[in-house]
Parts: structure tokens; sequence; C-alpha cells
């Protein structure tokens, strides 16, 4: 009987996004780490009827269940870095256009003050955890959550981006400098056009 997950391919190459993140990080953060929550949720649904429902059914199914956390804490992670590595681009970053340009300046006046509070969500989220740009109620908003949570659970805010700040994400290319991964991929590789897609 086949896995009823799969790992969803990295939509670029390992070194694609090399230098803000290289390589051998990749091989760790989406080889080791995303690979070992999705085998975690396999044997964790093996023989549970969530199985046959998609990721996001199955994150929103068990979001507050402690007697479910840790199908949640793994289902969430899956979704969360497929959001992640999709969130990514080369040469990405940097000030976009469009839609989302003008959202960015109804919801915080001008890019530069997005880059900062997205940089410092990055930055002020303790420990592990995520920062995201979301929409709501039509306007942008910037959440932090810790560990595997996620705004997809939150009746009315949808994810437009994130970045991962759990350690593995950053530590061999950064080590303890949070805020230059933070801020390097704000400038150099967010996927304006995923944001966009996003959107709706």
């Amino acid at each position: 009987m086949s896995a009823p997950f799969t790992m969803k391919p990295l939509p670029y190459a390992d070194d694609a996004l090399s230098p803000v993140i290289n390589a051998g990080t990749i091989g760790f953060h989406y080889g080791k780490h995303h690979t070992t929550y999705l085998n975690n949720l396999n044997n964790l649904l093996a023989n549970d009827p969530l199985k046959d429902k998609s990721l996001a059914e199955v994150v929103k199914a068990v979001a507050g269940k402690p007697d479910k956390a840790g199908v949640f804490n793994n289902a969430a992670q899956v979704w969360n870095h497929d959001f992640y590595w999709d969130s990514l681009r080369p040469n990405g970053g940097g000030k976009p256009t469009g839609k989302i340009a003008d959202l960015i300046k109804d919801s915080f006046g001008d890019y530069d003050k997005f880059k900062a509070d997205f940089a410092a969500a990055c930055v002020g989220q303790f420990g592990s955890g995520w920062a995201w740009l979301c929409l709501e109620g039509g306007k942008l908003t910037i959440r932090k959550t810790p560990n595997a949570e996620t705004p997809m659970t939150v009746d009315g805010v949808k994810p437009l981006l994130t970045i991962d700040v759990w350690e593995h994400a950053y530590y061999l290319d950064w080590q303890n400098r949070r805020p230059d991964y933070a801020n390097a991929v704000i400038d150099k590789l967010l996927n304006w056009e995923f944001a966009e897609k996003n959107l709706g």
C-alpha cells in the first residue's frame, strides 16, 4: 500500500537559492527535516480515516485537539514547508509590482515599512517558528507563529508568503544571525508571483 502523502518536489534545484540558502542547507532542511515530518505523518495516519483527506484538511481537522497533537505537528510542518519552498524563488525579493504592491502601500504605508515589520516578525519569534504575510479583511497583515502553528487554520486569514525561522532553516548559512537571514530572504528570494496567486 502506498503512503497517503508524498514529498512535493522542490520548485528549483538545491543550489538555486545560493548564496542566501545554500545546497547544504536545502539537503538537510528539505531532504532530512521536511522528509521526517512527512514520514512521521504517514506512520501516524496509517490506520486513520484522515489519510484519505487532503493535507490541508488534515491540518484543519486536528488543529487544537490535544489528542491529535502529533498528527497536527507533523501535518502542519509538511504544509508549512511546502508553502515555504513556494514562497521563495531564485532572483526574487525586492519591491513587488501589481496588486500586491498596492496592498502593501495601503496596509503598511510603503514597502520599507512592510520590510521592517516582516523582518521584525522573523527576528521577534522566540524560539522556533514562522513569520507570515497574510490577507485579512482586504488588508495585508503580518503574523508570527510558534513551532508548527499556521495561520491557515484561522478563519478569515489567507497566508500569502512565509519565512521559516526554525534554526535548521538558516544555521548552516547564517549561524546565529537570524536578522541577516531574514533580510536576505526578503531582499533576494521572496516569490511575489506566488503571493499574487494566493490573493485569489
